[in-house]
């Protein structure tokens, strides 16, 4: 299992902010290219993402489940990408005394992926989940009323 944590300059609430809009999920989320549906009830448990994932022409039409929804605290996702088969990932906030600690982990669950030693495939998503942690930083902390978020120009 692949696990990134990042500390950023925001509420845990500036982050659900994000999650709950599924619209914005291949803004922050490293490889998903394109949204084509969001459920009516996303976040809830049950709610499904229909997004792409890679880069034209060579695109897999995926979607995510939400499993586990528990504001602001956690969320438990389940992409599924066949042929590459399904993960399970999962975000835990905790407030921090900079704003607020996100942790993101993620394993594959279902599929040739899972069949892959878990240390050649927790290499490349702790470097994917890296640069996800930060795109989703600047997108919460962008959006937080804290005072601390960079500043626009």
């Amino acid at each position: 299992m692949s696990t990134n944590t990042r500390v950023m300059a925001c509420t845990p609430e500036d982050v659900f902010g994000v999650l709950n809009n599924g619209w914005l999920f291949p803004v922050w989320v490293v490889g998903a290219s394109r949204m084509r549906d969001v459920d009516d009830d996303w976040p809830r448990p049950g709610n499904k993402l229909q997004h792409s994932f890679g880069v034209w022409p060579f695109l897999i039409n995926d979607e995510t489940t939400v499993l586990e929804y528990d504001p602001p605290r956690r969320v438990v996702m389940q992409p599924a990408g066949w042929p590459i088969g399904e993960a399970r990932v999962t975000i835990e906030v905790k407030p921090h005394h900079r704003g607020c600690v996100v942790r993101i982990s993620e394993q594959a669950v279902k599929g040739p992926g899972s069949l892959v030693p878990a240390p050649l495939v927790d290499i490349p998503l702790f470097l994917r989940n890296r640069e996800t942690l930060l795109r989703l930083a600047f997108i919460a902390e962008g959006k937080s009323d804290n005072g601390d978020a960079p500043e626009k120009a």
